[in-house]
C-alpha cells in the first residue's frame, strides 16, 4: 500500500458547522470514513497569521477559541488530538530556513470544524502551519510545492479556509440555498481554473474583478494555494463538496489523491 497521503482543501465556514449535522458536515463525515490514516495531519490554517511560517511543536496543543459571542458549549469543546514535536521537527528539518517552531498556538476553529468530522476519533497527531501574511500569494503556492514530498512520508496536508469568504450580502436565513449571483459567477471561474490546472489564474486572482467582492482579505483563500502546489502529476482531482452557506460563503472543497 502506498504511503502517499491525499492533499485536501476544505472550505470550513461558520463555527456553527462544528456541531451541526448538515449537507456540508455530512460530506466530511463520509469522506473521513474513506481516508487513509496518516502519521500526522498538517493543517494549514486561515486563522493563524504570522510574520514567519511557523509550525506548532507542542505534544499537547491547547485549544484556540478564536471566535466571539457564541454559546457556552463552543468554549467548552475540546478536540483531544495530540500534537507531535518529533514529526514537526522532521518537517522543519526538511526546510530549516523557512519553517520555524512555535509554542504560541494550538488547534483553532479552522482545524476543529474540519477534523471533528473527518477524524472524529482524534487519533492522529495534529500540527498547524501558519500563514506568513507578509508574503505574496506566489510564496504560498511555491511553499506547497516545496513540502509536497512529505506527502510520501505519511503526512496529510489539509488547507482550511474558504474560496469565497465575505460578510457582505450575508443572509443568515439562507442556510444552504442558492448563492447570490456574483458569488455563483466567481465560483464558476474558480472551479474552471481548478479543473484546467490553471494555477496561474488562481494565484493571480486579482485579475478577476469579482474577487474584490469574494473576499476583502485573503487569509481564507491562501491555504488553497498550498494544496494546488502539492498536486502530483499522478494525482486525480475530486470535489469533496460544492455549495454555499448563507449566500456568500463558499464551501467548495477538493482533494488530490
Amino acid at each position: 500500500m502506498s504511503n502517499t497521503m491525499p492533499a485536501l482543501f476544505i472550505g470550513h465556514g461558520s463555527p456553527f458547522n462544528l456541531f451541526q449535522q448538515n449537507k456540508f458536515t455530512t460530506s466530511l463525515r463520509n469522506l473521513g470514513s474513506n481516508l487513509p490514516k496518516p502519521r500526522a495531519i498538517v493543517l494549514i490554517s486561515a486563522h493563524w497569521l504570522t510574520s514567519e511560517t511557523k509550525l506548532t511543536i507542542d505534544d499537547n496543543p491547547k485549544m484556540i477559541y478564536d471566535y466571539y459571542g457564541f454559546p457556552p458549549k463552543f468554549y467548552e469543546y475540546v478536540y483531544p488530538a495530540k500534537g507531535s514535536e518529533q514529526i514537526a521537527m522532521e518537517i522543519m528539518d526538511f526546510l530549516p530556513q523557512i519553517l520555524k517552531p512555535s509554542l504560541e498556538w494550538g488547534i483553532d476553529h479552522a482545524a476543529t470544524i474540519v477534523l471533528e468530522h473527518l477524524f472524529p476519533d482524534a487519533n492522529v497527531p495534529v500540527i498547524e502551519l501558519s500563514l506568513n501574511y507578509m508574503k505574496a500569494p506566489e510564496y504560498h503556492f511555491e511553499l506547497g510545492k516545496k513540502i509536497k514530498p512529505l506527502r510520501n512520508n505519511g503526512i496529510m496536508f489539509i488547507g482550511s479556509g474558504n474560496l469565497i469568504h465575505t460578510f457582505r450580502n450575508l443572509n443568515m436565513n439562507n442556510q444552504f440555498g442558492p448563492p447570490i449571483l456574483w458569488a455563483e459567477e466567481l465560483d464558476t471561474l474558480q472551479k474552471q481554473a481548478i479543473n484546467d490546472y490553471d494555477f496561474n489564474s488562481l494565484i493571480h486572482y486579482e485579475n478577476w474583478a469579482l474577487s474584490a467582492k469574494g473576499f476583502q482579505t485573503n487569509e481564507h483563500y491562501l491555504p488553497m494555494l498550498y494544496i494546488l502546489g502539492m498536486k502530483d502529476i499522478n494525482d486525480s482531482l475530486e470535489y469533496v463538496y460544492e455549495g454555499f452557506q448563507h449566500g456568500s460563503i463558499s464551501h467548495r472543497s477538493f482533494m488530490y489523491h
